[in-house]
């Protein structure tokens, strides 16, 4: 029956489909978890349990420092290279939060995470002795959110128990990665960011969690034509202006039913360029709006001209600071919205524009 209705058209939209998948499938198998045009409101609540953050000495000398569960004076976190670095913090973050949420790592069923380095080595090396089901995941900046929503499926779909989530950036692997060694000398100009040195890593599950996942929005990539690697903030703004609209559409809600909409790195240039597209879409969000990258650094006196980046910038801020505000009910519910820019090394070399992708997810005080 669903074969034949499928050879139907290849070009049926998507109501068409669901409407399928629900006489297939029975009307309860979908429910009402799918929301609007890209969104998904989880009937079966997933909360987070348990949540840890990693930094290096510049992060612990920022605003946000005396809230970092774990803060390291040595950015080399007693390895040889910038890398074992960071697989160290994904190493301590994940066990971390493993304590905090009262579980042994074992318990958890799934592993989703990923890093800003060439074929996600900070994740792999980071992550052998966890012996988790890994799956390695590549959104830039938005990482965090990308790993969020796809532990939170799977929790919410019955795949698992408990998920983890976790991600990481170092400054030094990554001004290797994608700029200069640091060796070069290379001057920064005012519009770029401050990659964070840290990891964040989060436990998900069904039960005896202090802040809800209650649903998300996967963002889709979106290409405006930047192809400044020294302005990211440039390069993403047109991507979360598009899922935070997104969102805020198919939730059909107004920008004041969130108490804060914080993107994950725009800084303060990007900060400029959302504010007014998001105008341009009809929606206000200067009031709630927040970014992680501007919180987490003193633009005065560390040098960080517009802000933080990095996979670690949403997530040791989100662990450090956001989550606890929710636990507390100062914030009853937050958009959280981690932006990516989706470059690498050679599409940079041969002149390629960099795209943009964002992923928000819907977080509630319980």
């Amino acid at each position: 029956m669903l074969q034949k209705k499928m050879l139907l058209s290849e070009e049926a939209s998507d109501d068409t489909w669901r409407s399928v998948w629900r006489d297939f499938c029975g009307k309860d198998s979908m429910g009402s978890q799918i929301v609007g045009k890209q969104s998904i409101a989880f009937q079966n609540a997933v909360y987070i349990a348990g949540s840890a953050s990693v930094v290096g000495p510049k992060e612990a000398a920022g605003p946000l420092g005396e809230w970092f569960d774990v803060k390291d004076g040595d950015p080399l976190f007693g390895k040889e290279t910038w890398e074992q670095a960071e697989s160290e913090m994904q190493s301590i973050a994940l066990q971390k939060a493993a304590e905090k949420a009262k579980l042994e790592l074992s318990e958890v069923r799934f592993l989703f995470g990923g890093d800003l380095l060439a074929q996600l080595t900070a994740t792999s090396f980071g992550n052998v002795e966890a012996k988790l089901p890994l799956f390695g995941l590549y959104g830039a900046c938005s990482t965090c959110a990308e790993s969020l929503t796809l532990a939170a499926m799977s929790v919410a779909g019955g795949f698992a128990e408990h998920a983890a989530a976790v991600t990481s950036s170092h400054f030094a692997s990554a001004e290797k990665e994608f700029r200069f060694p640091l060796g070069y000398g290379s001057q920064r100009p005012l519009a770029a960011t401050w990659t964070v040195t840290g990891s964040g890593a989060f436990i998900l599950g069904t039960k005896n969690g202090y802040v809800r996942i209650s649903g998300v929005t996967p963002g889709k990539i979106v290409d405006r034509g930047v192809r400044d690697n020294m302005n990211m903030g440039a390069c993403m703004a047109p991507a979360a202006c598009d899922t935070i609209c997104q969102n805020l559409l198919d939730f059909e809600r107004e920008p004041q039913e969130y108490d804060r909409i914080i993107t994950g790195d725009l800084g303060t240039v990007g900060k400029e360029i959302l504010l007014q597209l998001v105008k341009d879409r009809g929606f206000d969000i200067e009031t709630q709006y927040m970014d992680c990258g501007i919180e987490i650094y003193d633009p005065e006196t560390q040098d960080t001209h517009a802000g933080g980046s990095g996979c670690g910038c949403a997530a040791v801020t989100l662990s450090a600071m956001i989550l606890p505000k929710l636990r507390k009910g100062s914030w009853k519910r937050v958009l959280f919205v981690p932006t990516g820019a989706l470059l690498s090394k050679v599409s940079f070399n041969e002149g390629q524009t960099i795209p943009g992708i964002a992923h928000a997810v819907v977080l509630e005080h319980v």
